[in-house]
């Protein structure tokens, strides 16, 4: 078993951030709803409060009995997990008088403290509260402040129990990382062993133990996730991993032949099904992107049922695929049980959800504990092609939600011809890798244009390009005004119907990654 950090969350936007601080340092933790506490066994080092949207003076805010690892495990709360470790021990906490939100300075730090090692005065940290501890408990020690801030940090005297008053995992906070370091290795005492290797060392055995002889079905989209994941099983269980690559005719230009011939130069146990027509018929007409999703989601269940029975039918009589294996990650897993709850529905999940209870199968899902950088991390130490690795995300439904309106055979092709000039720039400038996701997208609209001596009325495209580390929240990139007039002038010059390019500068928050 791995020893782990427990992270309680109490609704905070950062909440993952800390875990992935954590992962960082080579050590494994977890993230559980403040109200579903996982058991606390031998493999437990130490549990850290996160922040929360709730103030703690709210009669429905998030509570929890912290008196039970209070004393027992190093014990770290941030922001509201620092108030309410402080109020419920008989302290006060008060509306701020200024509200504190963004960057500040320590003007005082203890740094005899364990917690505070090596931080020096001054250091720059991030607030964001409209609380604030006016007075902490008998037995607490105030540990750092800053000029607006008494109790921007505190110790329990006699314990491993510390509360701040600022977020340490986020860059802004620029000793954050130290902070972390000196709870997670020096008070918790992790020992720093989960990496890549022993991931797959262990995950690959655990795989062994429980599927045995069992043959698995895995739809392979050729992105990261699922590319890990057949990996992981392959290694685990050879040729009773039975791979189903689907053309649904909104891949980009080619892929489908180019990822099918790497899938099989991996050795993998792969049929590829080219469904395009099934896919263009039952989206005909469809212009709402929540009917087109949930048509392609219905559609590659459809054909991933009839080729699952294919397999079956090529089996010995008496063997059976029991199981479905799929490439959830870690954020899908947080999201289905997070605080409140799954989040409202803003769209249809990018990737195909779970198959329905006819196929009768079990599900594995060897990368649920992971985020995306450490799945490129074990598929780097799996030595899969870093071509595959280094792909941007693409959603499950394609282009199909990249082509705004109905979906036609057409505006499929002129979009696939446009999306590879783009992507063929980044990568031959050398900014596809400084790029997060990036992709073009047709626009229902058509302009007025001029062409020699003739007037055009086309398409537009739009190109879309943004860095983020999980998707969460992005920002635009900044290409070079150089490299968006080549690709522009390339796109109107060799795709027939495009008359027109522009492109995305918009933020998430408050606009998507994707159009639809």
């Amino acid at each position: 078993m791995q020893e782990k950090i427990i992270i309680l969350d109490f609704g905070s936007q950062y909440t993952q951030l800390i875990a992935r601080r954590v992962r960082e340092l080579n050590v494994y933790c977890e993230i559980h709803p403040f109200n579903h506490l996982p058991e606390i066994d031998e493999y437990v080092k130490g549990f850290i409060l996160s922040g929360s949207p709730s103030s703690v003076r709210q009669a429905d805010a998030p509570q929890i009995d912290f008196q039970q690892f209070h004393g027992k495990l190093p014990l770290l709360g941030v922001c509201y997990g620092a108030q309410y470790i402080a109020q419920h021990s008989g302290g006060e906490v008060t509306p701020s008088e200024i509200r504190e939100y963004g960057r500040a300075n320590l003007l005082f730090v203890n740094q005899e403290s364990a917690l505070l090692k090596g931080i020096p005065l001054d250091s720059q940290v991030w607030m964001s509260h409209g609380d604030t501890i006016k007075h902490v408990p008998e037995g607490f020690e105030i540990i750092a402040s800053t000029d607006k801030v008494q109790v921007a940090a505190y110790h329990i005297k006699g314990s491993q129990t510390y509360g701040i008053q600022f977020h340490p995992e986020v860059t802004h906070s620029l000793d954050g990382k130290a902070l972390i370091e000196n709870f997670v290795l020096n008070i918790c005492g992790c020992s720093q062993d989960w990496t890549p290797d022993t991931f797959i060392e262990t995950t690959i055995n655990e795989l062994r133990t429980k599927l045995q002889n069992d043959h698995v079905i895995l739809a392979l989209s050729g992105g990261v996730d699922s590319s890990v994941a057949a990996i992981l099983l392959h290694q685990a269980i050879g040729k009773n991993l039975h791979c189903i690559f689907v053309d649904n005719g909104l891949l980009r230009k080619n892929e489908f032949e180019q990822v099918l011939d790497s899938y099989k130069h991996m050795g993998l146990n792969i049929k590829g099904i080219d469904a395009r027509e099934r896919f263009y018929g039952q989206l005909a007409g469809i212009a709402d992107p929540e009917r087109k999703r949930k048509i392609i989601g219905g559609a590659f269940i459809e054909v991933f049922d009839e080729a699952a029975h294919e397999v079956q039918k090529e089996l010995p009589e008496g063997i059976e695929v029991k199981w479905l294996g799929q490439g959830t990650i870690y954020p899908d897993v947080i999201e289905s049980i997070s605080v409140k709850g799954p989040s409202a529905t803003i769209k249809s999940h990018h990737n195909v959800g779970g198959l329905p209870d006819f196929m009768k199968l079990k599900v594995v899902e060897p990368l649920n504990t992971l985020f995306k950088d450490e799945v490129r991390r074990v598929g780097a130490a799996l030595g899969i092609d870093p071509l595959i690795l280094g792909r941007h995300p693409f959603p499950g439904p394609g282009l199909g939600i990249r082509i705004l309106g109905d979906v036609t055979a057409e505006k499929v092709s002129i979009l696939q011809q446009a999306d590879d000039i783009y992507i063929r720039n980044l990568r031959e400038s050398g900014w596809y890798n400084k790029v997060w996701q990036a992709g073009a997208i047709f626009l229902p609209v058509q302009s007025v244009g001029v062409m020699g001596d003739e007037r055009t009325y086309e398409y537009v495209i739009a190109l879309r390009a943004v860095g983020s580390l999980d998707g969460m929240t992005a920002d635009w990139i900044h290409l070079p005004y150089e490299l968006l007039a080549k690709i522009s002038n390339e796109i109107i010059n060799h795709v027939k119907g495009i008359n027109r390019v522009v492109y995305d500068i918009s933020s998430k928050p408050p606009a998507t990654i994707e159009w639809e």
